[in-house]
């Protein structure tokens, strides 16, 4: 990437940006020297501030065109996930406050609605940019509003199962929309699957050009009939090219299909958009952009870089490390890998995720026993009830908050006949700087209702490979949630222990009260316990380990301690303080009981440490509810 010259102000374009209607005064020529000043300022920032790099390197020009043609904020322009977002930021009045990005108090990383009249849709989940603009295209033709509706959407999210239901309806009902296809061949990992190749496919234009002009010539050629056959062709054009395309497509959901089109060049870019504006009826064009252009490791690794941490701008190298400690993400992809060596019936699953899981380890070392199904969670659920019913035993790893977009395949496909597929669910609580739509804290309420199943959550991640090792093990469904992050640095058991189903640990005993956690939130429990000592209160500790079923014998620990404190990293309502009290409840157990989780709200984006400390899900915030409780 160019850097600025030394006697040229750096950002000299970008900081006279405010507004998308600053970006209309400027030449192609200074366009394209705004796209190169818009990849600086992306990548010095992430660099400091980690966050989605690669994807947003890659759709520079098409933002910049979109807003140059378009009239935001009465056009409405809707980014499906989300994370290629950067650059409209940058030009819709958020430049003074994009270092910022992902920080804690900061502009989110995600478009928000809350945050910008020109973000028109909150996004974070992929797939769903279709159908919200043919909701907003639908409303403003009832209010008799101007204005277009421009949907972009990636080819990764484009093998996701709602997508091609907006783009059913969208066809049927005839509405002005337009669909921008960014095709890069790349979601987060590389596309999977029969549609992505179809996707994908490009027309070599100078073979199809030099074929034409041969076709004409042989034509005008004949006698007599050449020139009537010659002006069929000519109408026939259109329909050719369809063929050559992937427009064939598009073209039977009705849509009127143009490109493909070179995402890198803004004069292509902005005629294209210029000849769009005034067709009726929806409208798809498709764009080829390379994902990280501009920016050569990203390029090189457009996976590594699509979501990253802090990094050196000069080598791409991720910032060193503190700590050897492994992650959750990577001990459960090691176990993977160390259990599919004696059980040849283990079949592991994700949905466009294979390193953000650690299942790309399993992958390689068991290509014929993994599956990456793309952004299709609900495929990868009911696919994996398939292989129970024949004898295997699928491990369907996704995190928290992807895991909600597949509910009702998890009940109906998979709880209902109780087959034995493991659930394991990543980032389970808070996640952090990618903020509310990636949280997941609402995973022990969601599953912990359903008939059959077996919900777990490791205090360590010696445990959660022994939880694996126990769910593998279940005749029926089961859910292991372990936390983003890393573990403990405690030992790992040489050989695998089964740990009995619904039994809870007792890690310290106490006569003031009975502090009951789940997950995350063993250690800091202990940690209060062992500091409430010092101050003169007396607290039992009990690692949960199963949020369903529960261990009924809680019930004579608390009757001892006579008071309880339920401490979890998921939302209160519903979750494993609800199920205590229930418990607690139907036994005619009346004794004070304190809920310590996450707040009936959508929790902001920031450091995970800090996160926790706002809700009071830190060691302080655990040992002021105990005080309190034992007041």
């Amino acid at each position: 990437m160019k850097k600025n010259d030394d006697n040229r102000k750096p950002f000299r374009l970008l900081n006279a940006i405010d507004t998308p209607a600053d970006l209309k005064r400027l030449s192609i020529r200074e366009l394209n020297e705004l796209a190169q000043e818009v990849r600086q300022k992306i990548i010095e920032t992430v660099s400091k501030t980690g966050g989605h790099l690669a994807p947003n390197l890659g759709v520079v020009e098409l933002t910049l065109a979109l807003h140059y043609v378009f009239n935001a904020p009465e056009d409405k322009i809707i980014w499906d996930v989300g994370h290629q977002s950067y650059t409209h930021k940058l030009i819709t009045g958020r430049r003074d406050r994009f270092d910022t990005l992902r920080t804690y108090g900061g502009i989110s990383g995600f478009p928000k609605r809350e945050e910008s009249e020109y973000d028109s849709f909150n996004t974070g989940h992929s797939s769903t940019s279709v159908s919200a603009g043919l909701g907003i295209a639908t409303a403003k033709a009832l209010k008799g509003e101007h204005g277009r509706v421009i949907a972009v959407i990636g080819d990764g999210s484009m093998t996701g199962g709602m997508a091609y239901e907006g783009l059913n309806q969208a066809g049927c009902m005839a509405k002005n929309l337009i669909v921008v296809l960014n095709d890069n061949e790349m979601s987060i990992a590389p596309n999977v699957g029969a549609l992505s190749s179809y996707l994908s496919r490009k027309m070599a234009g100078r073979r199809f050009l030099l074929l034409k002009k041969e076709l004409m010539n042989f034509l005008k050629s004949v006698p007599g009939v050449g020139e009537n056959i010659l002006n069929i062709v000519r109408k026939s054009e259109d329909s050719l090219i369809t063929f050559f395309t992937p427009g064939m497509l598009f073209e039977a959901f009705q849509f009127t299909y143009v490109g493909p089109i070179q995402g890198h060049r803004l004069d292509r870019l902005i005629d294209t958009f210029n000849n769009v504006l005034h067709l009726e009826g929806p409208v798809l064009i498709h764009v080829a952009t390379v994902k990280g252009k501009g920016y050569g490791p990203a390029e090189k690794d457009p996976t590594y870089f699509h979501g990253v941490g802090c990094f050196e701008i000069s080598t791409g190298a991720c910032a060193p490390q503190s700590t050897r400690i492994p992650t959750y993400t990577e001990v459960f992809g090691d176990t993977m890998v160390e259990l599919g060596k004696t059980n040849e019936k283990i079949f592991a699953i994700t949905a466009a995720m294979p390193e953000g899981t650690g299942l790309n380890k399993f992958a390689e070392v068991y290509p014929d026993r993994f599956l990456d199904v793309g952004i299709a969670e609900q495929h990868a659920v009911t696919f994996a009830a398939g292989l129970a019913t024949e004898g295997f035993r699928p491990v369907v790893a996704i995190y928290s908050t992807f895991l909600q977009r597949a509910f009702d395949q998890i009940i109906h496909d998979v709880c209902l006949t109780a087959l034995p597929v493991v659930f394991c669910l990543d980032r389970g609580g808070l996640v952090g700087e990618d903020g509310q739509t990636h949280h997941g804290h609402f995973d022990i309420t969601y599953l912990r209702s359903l008939p059959n199943l077996t919900f777990m959550a490791p205090k360590d991640e010696n445990e959660l490979r022994n939880m694996l090792f126990t769910a593998l093990r279940l005749p029926g469904p089961s859910a292991i949630r372990y936390p983003r992050g890393r573990g403990y640095g405690v030992p790992l058991d040489r050989d695998f222990k089964v740990i009995p189903v619904g039994e809870a640990e007792r890690l310290k005993t106490g006569k003031d009260l009975l502090i009951i956690g789940l997950g995350s939130m063993v250690m800091p429990c202990m940690k209060a316990a062992t500091l409430l000592e010092e101050e003169g209160f007396s607290a039992g500790v009990v690692n949960c380990r199963f949020a369903k079923p529960l261990d009924k014998t809680l019930i004579d620990d608390a009757k001892a301690a006579g008071r309880v404190l339920v401490v979890e990293e998921n939302i209160r309502q519903g979750g494993l303080s609800s199920a205590i009290l229930e418990m607690f409840s139907d036994a005619g157990l009346l004794i004070p009981v304190r809920r310590l989780g996450l707040p009936d709200c959508f929790v902001e984006h920031g450091p995970q440490d800090q996160l926790r400390c706002d809700v009071g899900l830190d060691v302080e915030g655990i040992m002021k509810e105990a005080r309190d409780l034992c007041r």
